[in-house]
């Protein structure tokens, strides 16, 4: 609870101490808490009863920003561990998960691309990659520009010629029986059609890994003796491939800048700041040269300045399991606490890592370079960072003063609905938050209560259950990490005022009416708001409605996405969708097996029963629906009998649907499923496939009777 403290005036406030003894002194990661649940700020300590009572002092007695999460903080937790690393591991870990609002903040200042090998594969394979790493997979670089991965890819698979295909075409061309062009031109050894054996494939691997490492003067060696004894033994051609690959290998060479002893792996921080902002570069060198760099934006909504801000910055560069640690870290300030550091980073590495400031010689001057590289790149930030920020607070600004809202509309939401003639009815919901998308909070609708086109009633229902879920996660909140439980500060619905009557009748329901909400009319981009007859005329050239026009748009494409994909869906079915037992996993292995449906189909049934992972019930289920025959259902306990419907369609040999090589239905040039002149399908996919019933009595497999005179089944 935040309470003013005794003789401090006006200052602030500050939240209710612990009670004394409560706060173990131990190492351990805390937690500050605002009074909806959110974690605002995570920190760690050695001793946390020591650290915990800096904040509860007097609030003028405070730095300003730590001044402003106490003042905004209702409750303070923490979690006790063994020793200094667990906190730090800890402490990384928490920030990570709830991006706390008053902890530092860094951000790539672009996705970089790494060179990537997936050693996780049975062959392994070369490609460029980008986001998130994956566990088993080596990742070089990162680069600046993905042109320059591509063109050092390409001239190293003169040497290494590894494969740099996907596994579709991988599996494809090993059906085949066939090699791509990339082993025609010399830079695939193609084990898809097995060229090459696992041992030689291996070491071709190695050999790339190694020349990536750095480590290039062996290779370089051993392609000058092979190219001298191809000459040698008059093996010319040879002779002048191997010439080709050691001036390929010298090129690469060449484009890795040369900075330290041939021994050396290191990471060169540099830094550039002012109160509020700071931006980073770090060099990775491997083998004395310089194989990648990386860059990142720093918002100080913390108050860190020289060693803290270089302890935040090694947290981030370092703190995933996936990235590999050098052996020394050189840093423009030392960090506070750098024992801790070193050991943290030791325990990542498994071996003795340095974190230290250079003082003199070659070290030093590149320590220079990284840093101009810094303050470069801030200055480019500020810029940009300036303009952007101004024009989204303008923005905002002006929304509120078009729209008379109470206050600044720093969370937007946005609803639309898609559907096609009243089939699969989707409705949207984005997010924006101080003017920027914020994606992790977008949610889709499948309308489910309705049938036919009425948007309304699909709007209805879809701000009812975002406001019920918001009714029922408010009160647990962020605590439970729930991300329905925030309130917009602005609705907006896709349509004019019959869009908005809607979404204001279902906020006056559930008792909401504080929030406001405003409807945009696409025709003349009008906006509609509660309680005026006429349209709020927003200018063409105001930002205010570039703002309302921009979140439109993305809960437009953002719903028309998700109806599209559910169409295709629906459209795009295989003759195996429909098989009992057979789900999508044992599907997807099914067509790995044999390679497409029609080789499915010519595989005899003792094919199918041979599979040991699929079940014998099952394989003659699939046989059956790919021959023309009824596919088994899975047995069933015994029930009362149910009549035969009347309309039981043609019989099977005639109602299989017409299907493509790979299982996919047939359909016409606008995507429809042809019919015959009464709407039924022409073929009896989604009819009943077992033909007319057998007469009533007969034993079981009995043939069909006749049909009746009047054209129904008997």
């Amino acid at each position: 609870m935040c309470r003013p403290p005794a003789g401090s005036g006006n200052n602030g406030c500050v939240i209710v101490r612990p009670a004394p003894g409560t706060v173990p002194d131990a190492p351990g990661s805390y937690q500050f808490r605002d009074a909806e649940g959110r974690i605002i700020y995570v920190g760690k300590a050695k001793s946390l009863r020591s650290r915990l009572s800096n904040y509860f002092g007097p609030p003028a007695a405070l730095p300003a920003r730590t001044r402003q999460m106490v003042a905004a903080a209702e409750s303070v937790e923490w979690i006790e561990v063994r020793n200094e690393v667990e906190a730090l591991f800890l402490e990384f870990n928490l920030i990570k998960e709830h991006r706390p609002r008053f902890n530092i903040r860094l951000k790539d200042d672009k996705s970089y691309p790494y060179l990537a090998v997936t050693l996780d594969e049975s062959w392994p394979r070369a490609m460029v990659m980008r986001g998130a790493r994956r566990p088993g997979v080596r990742y070089f670089g990162p680069y600046a520009h993905a042109y320059a991965i591509r063109e050092t890819l390409d001239l190293l698979l003169r040497t290494f010629p590894i494969r740099t295909c996907t596994q579709a075409k991988f599996d494809r061309h090993h059906r085949l029986g066939r090699p791509c062009l990339l082993a025609h031109i010399g830079k695939c050894v193609a084990p898809c059609v097995d060229a090459v054996s696992h041992e030689e494939y291996d070491d071709l691997v190695d050999d790339l890994l190694r020349f990536l490492d750095g480590d290039t003067a062996p290779i370089v060696a051993r392609l000058e003796e092979q190219m001298a004894e191809a000459a040698d033994d008059l093996e010319f051609e040879r002779a002048a491939r191997l010439r080709d690959q050691l001036a390929s290998v010298r090129k690469a060479v060449e484009s890795q800048q040369m900075v330290a002893s041939r021994e050396e792996d290191l990471d060169v921080v540099g830094i550039a700041e002012d109160e509020l902002e700071a931006a980073v570069q770090v060099f990775h060198v491997r083998r004395g040269r310089v194989v990648g760099r990386k860059g990142m934006a720093v918002d100080k909504v913390e108050d860190v300045e020289g060693g803290a801000l270089v302890g935040r910055v090694l947290e981030h560069l370092y703190g995933d399991d996936s990235v590999e640690v050098p052996r020394e870290v050189l840093v423009p300030a030392v960090p506070l606490d750098a024992a801790l550091y070193e050991r943290w980073l030791t325990t990542r590495r498994g071996a003795r890592v340095r974190v230290r400031v250079p003082q003199r010689g070659a070290k030093r001057s590149l320590l220079g370079t990284v840093t101009l590289n810094a303050k470069e790149a801030f200055t480019r930030h500020k810029l940009s960072r300036a303009a952007d920020y101004n024009a989204r607070a303008r923005a905002l600004t002006a929304l509120q003063e078009a729209l008379a809202l109470s206050e600044a509309p720093l969370r937007i939401e946005c609803f639309d609905v898609s559907n096609l003639q009243g089939t699969e009815i989707v409705a949207s919901m984005v997010v924006m938050e101080d003017g920027l998308a914020k994606r992790s909070d977008y949610r889709r609708f499948k309308i489910r209560s309705q049938e036919g086109q009425d948007d309304f009633a699909a709007m209805e229902e879809a701000l009812t259950r975002r406001f019920t879920r918001y009714l029922d996660e408010r009160d647990e909140g962020a605590r439970a990490g729930k991300r329905f439980a925030y309130p917009p500060n602005l609705l907006v619905v896709d349509g004019g005022r019959g869009q908005l009557n809607v979404a204001v009748r279902v906020l006056e329901e559930l008792g909401l009416e504080e929030i406001d909400v405003a409807g945009l009319a696409k025709r003349f981009e009008e906006v509609y708001r509660p309680g005026r007859a006429e349209p709020v005329r927003i200018p063409r050239d105001s930002e205010a409605l570039y703002l309302l026009q921009q979140v439109r748009d993305e809960a437009h494409r953002f719903a028309i996405t998700y109806h599209r994909g559910l169409r295709r869906k629906a459209m795009t079915r295989s003759v195996l969708d429909d098989v009992p037992g057979l789900g999508p996993s044992r599907r997807a292995r099914l067509l790995r097996t044999f390679g497409s449906v029609k080789r499915i189909r010519d595989a005899t049934e003792a094919d199918l029963l041979a599979l040991s992972w699929l079940p014998d019930r099952v394989a003659v289920a699939v046989h059956a629906r790919l021959h023309g025959g009824p596919a088994v259902p899975p047995a069933r306990e015994a029930g009362p009998a149910v009549p035969p419907a009347r309309d039981a369609g043609p019989p099977a040999t005639r109602g299989t649907r017409p299907s493509g090589a790979d299982g996919t239905v047939t359909s016409g040039a606008d995507g429809t499923v042809p019919s015959g002149a009464d709407g039924t399908l022409s073929s009896g996919y989604g009819a009943t496939d077992a033909g007319p019933p057998a007469p009533p009595g007969a034993p079981p497999g009995a043939p069909p009777g006749p049909p009746r005179e009047d054209g129904a089944s008997p």
